[in-house]
């Protein structure tokens, strides 16, 4: 926290000022090409083929209307982005400086960055001396035991100190760390899966993980699942919100009219400093949180991506504690299991599960559900187990 008189050493930054105009000028436009598109249905012909045509032509022209609309919001946000930081004390920049230089690292312009939560990153610009090499995560260590605090190097930072110097930026260690297993079964006469997942780590302690299961099965189940996947991973690690992803990939699917493309798509968006995550589900599978032997089912009633130009998904939230497992399935795992009462078969299974270890978990877990489809793979299975510790 700052001390009172630091209060002057606040510093800002932000976009020059022709960019920041560039950017309102583009803004400005594409709020004006989006405001083109934007009118009501008016059909010009009583032909009802004809007005299905018309229809479709209008859907495809608000979808147009409504990615327009979200350049234009991110690009005056960027715009308006001022970044607060303020100079690390005298006194310990000198000792980090003079610490790291005995090391063979040279140090330039150590600085506060504010997060949330009351959170500090420390951002500064590091290089070797003659050709050395040393590794992010060491010289992080190093100045964790001069600051007395438990840092790591972001996501997005150099993970190798070199020679020629590079901005890195160093993050409070989160309070929970997340290891996740997956095990997957190729549906019978097929060879490639339809479903495809993805784990994507973000700068600021989260962890979203993704399962998607597209239609049907065999490759092409599998390359509009992945294309899914593909796509909202490009966007969030873009810096979009989840739930503006999900809107983008569903009015991009509903736009291209094809009804045999419907993928699920199943979020679990992890905050590693709270230990809390959200789970959105467009048309996916249960998910299930396992807390020792109680087991929780958590499911809502969404349909899958582009039926129609607009989704809905309601985050649920939950609280996780030490040694909690979240375990996301698709639909084949649910059918193997058959029955009227498989929800709750479902459960007592994960309930009396012993295994610790993610990889481990969600294999045994695939193993039963085989058996109990009398050893048949009727379709396609796919298990991912997050499993969530205190550090």
């Amino acid at each position: 926290m700052r001390h009172k008189g630091e209060e002057k050493e606040l510093q800002t930054a932000q976009v020059s000022d022709l960019c920041r105009r560039r950017l309102l000028s583009y803004a400005d436009s594409f709020y004006e090409l989006a405001r083109s598109y934007d009118e009501e249905f008016e059909p010009e012909q009583e032909n009802r083929e004809t007005v299905l045509m018309e229809r479709r032509l209008w859907e495809n022209r608000q979808v147009i209307s409504g990615h327009l609309t979200e350049m234009a919001k991110i690009m005056t946000e960027a715009a308006s982005e001022v970044l607060v930081f303020w100079p690390m004390e005298g006194k310990k920049r000198r000792r980090l400086v003079q610490a790291l230089a005995e090391e063979g690292i040279e140090v330039e312009g150590p600085c506060y960055l504010p997060r949330e939560d009351g959170r500090q990153a420390i951002v500064l610009t590091m290089h070797t001396r003659r050709g050395a090499k040393v590794s992010a995560e060491d010289a992080a260590d190093m100045i964790s035991v001069l600051l007395d605090r438990r840092l790591a190097p972001s996501v997005t930072s150099p993970s190798v100190v070199e020679t020629a110097p590079q901005s890195f930026v160093l993050e409070e260690e989160a309070a929970f760390l997340v290891l996740t297993g997956f095990s997957r079964a190729v549906k019978e006469g097929e060879s490639v899966s339809g479903d495809n997942y993805a784990v994507v780590e973000a700068e600021k302690g989260r962890v979203t993980v993704m399962l998607s299961d597209g239609t049907g099965s065999g490759e092409k189940a599998g390359r509009d699942s992945e294309r899914v996947l593909d796509l909202m991973e490009k966007m969030l690690e873009a810096g979009y919100g989840t739930d503006t992803a999900v809107n983008m990939v569903n009015t991009a699917l509903f736009a291209s009219g094809e009804d045999a493309n419907h993928p699920t798509l199943d979020i679990c968006d992890i905050d590693l400093y709270q230990g809390s995550c959200q789970l959105r589900k467009i048309g996916g599978a249960a998910t299930f949180l396992k807390r020792g032997q109680e087991v929780e089912q958590l499911m809502t009633g969404n349909l899958p991506l582009g039926i129609f130009g607009q989704v809905e998904a309601q985050p649920l939230y939950r609280q996780l504690q030490d040694g909690d497992y979240l375990i996301m399935v698709s639909d084949g795992v649910v059918d193997a299991f058959g029955g009227e009462d498989y929800e709750n078969t479902i459960m007592s299974i994960i309930a009396g599960l012993q295994e610790h270890n993610p990889g481990e978990l969600s294999d045994r877990l695939m193993q039963i559900a085989i058996h109990s489809s009398a050893g048949r793979i009727y379709d396609d299975m796919t298990i991912g187990v997050i499993g969530i510790w205190e550090t």
